[in-house]
């Protein structure tokens, strides 16, 4: 029987961090997954050039039950501390909107730094791997692997949430918790697109397509970034960041022309261009189509000098001001991450080591901390492997 100091079970962003991470401290360290190759969820993310930080990571920018629990990990490993590592291999990398960095070339990149930094502190990676059954031994684990029985020290359970199962994603971690009496909370699909039903999807099929700028709005939160109609309902940065704030049965406020002072816009039109027809003057400050849809659902007809007051306000409202009730979202099929997970109660914020069950570790996307949309998850799961990865 093989002995480890560590079996980290999940080879995504988290897990090579983790592996790395110990075996500089001279750990033995055992990284298994089921899939075919490590870091398939980072090979496919920013469009295939990986999202890998955010220069504004900070415990503001994450969802959890605790949101104080997120702060030690992220100030210990930060994302400037990601940028060093990066810049140490080279990896040339540009800075898009709202702080997102991404590779100039291929996540590919990224997948291969992990490994490489693994495979120097002397990690062993075995990938078609599952693990079968975890037992508890004395102060130890013992897994069954295929046939075979490994023991180690420290379990780091580094296998995500349900996002995306075509990846391979599963809730393999929270079963794990529900062995040692862990407790897990709501888990839900995030940062994913919201849909409507079919009257509504009826009514918006001709805009389906048509991208705009919006700030969207549930309560006091609120994004300012682009967002697109579907052929299900909506979807764009600015959804999806909603999304994980958004619950059934609320409606969200969407302002499709952000920055535009509607009544000056409209008195500025009437001197200017009063006999434009309502619609043509729209166009100006959103996408030719969605004015002459707000324009036709409100039933308003003429030139936009003819438009009195009861007529102006539906005209702001429809395009400043839109209430819209989701009734659902696309589910874990589309959804980047999953919301909830590990109860971080149950967990030290500094190592991510479970209380009551020494020696076993959860991190990542596994844990109830979800970041925004535009690399914050994957600061976490930097962070979060690396915290793990110095006591484990």
């Amino acid at each position: 029987m093989r002995q480890f100091d560590i079996v980290i079970a999940g080879a995504g962003a988290a897990g090579m961090m983790c592996a790395a991470v110990a075996g500089r401290r001279g750990r033995r360290v055992l990284v298994i997954d089921h899939a075919e190759a490590p870091g398939k969820k980072i090979r496919i993310s920013g469009g295939g050039r990986c999202n890998f930080t955010n220069l504004d990571s900070g415990p503001h920018a994450f969802l959890s039950q605790n949101t104080r629990f997120a702060i030690s990990a992220l100030r210990r490993f930060t994302q400037h501390d990601f940028i060093k590592l990066v810049d140490r291999y080279g990896i040339a990398w540009h800075e898009k909107t709202l702080g997102q960095l991404f590779c100039d070339g291929s996540a590919q990149q990224i997948i291969d730094m992990l490994v490489k930094e693994m495979r120097e502190a002397g990690a062993e990676l075995r990938l078609q791997t599952a693990i079968e059954r975890i037992e508890r031994d004395g102060d130890g684990f013992l897994l069954s692997l295929g046939g075979e029985t490994v023991r180690c020290r420290s379990l780091v359970i580094a296998t995500g949430g349900k996002s995306i199962p075509r990846m391979g994603a599963s809730g393999f971690a929270y079963g794990v918790a529900r062995q040692f009496d862990v407790a897990v909370t709501e888990t839900r699909p995030a940062l994913v697109p919201l849909t409507f039903e079919t009257g509504m999807l009826e009514r918006l099929k001709p805009l389906a397509g048509i991208a705009v700028d919006a700030v969207v709005s549930h309560g006091r939160t609120r994004f300012s970034e682009a967002m697109l109609f579907t052929h299900r309902g909506l979807s764009g940065p600015a959804i999806l960041q909603i999304s994980s704030y958004w619950r059934e049965g609320d409606d969200i406020g969407i302002d499709m022309a952000p920055g535009v002072d509607f009544g000056q816009w409209l008195e500025g039109q009437r001197r200017t261009g009063g006999r434009q027809a309502v619609a043509n003057a729209l166009a100006d400050i959103v996408p030719r189509r969605l004015a002459q849809h707000i324009v036709e659902a409100e039933g308003i007809a003429g030139n936009i000098a003819d438009q009195g007051k009861a007529k102006a306000r539906a005209l702001e409202t429809a395009t400043k001001n839109w209430r819209v009730r989701p009734v659902g979202s696309e589910g874990y099929r589309t959804a980047e991450v999953t919301l909830g997970g590990i109860d971080t109660d149950a967990l030290n914020a500094r190592d991510m080591q479970v209380k009551a069950v020494p020696g076993l570790y959860f991190i990542g996307e596994a844990v109830d901390v979800t970041g925004w949309l535009g690399g914050y998850n994957f600061q976490w799961a930097w962070s979060s492997g690396w915290a793990a990865g110095q006591t484990a």
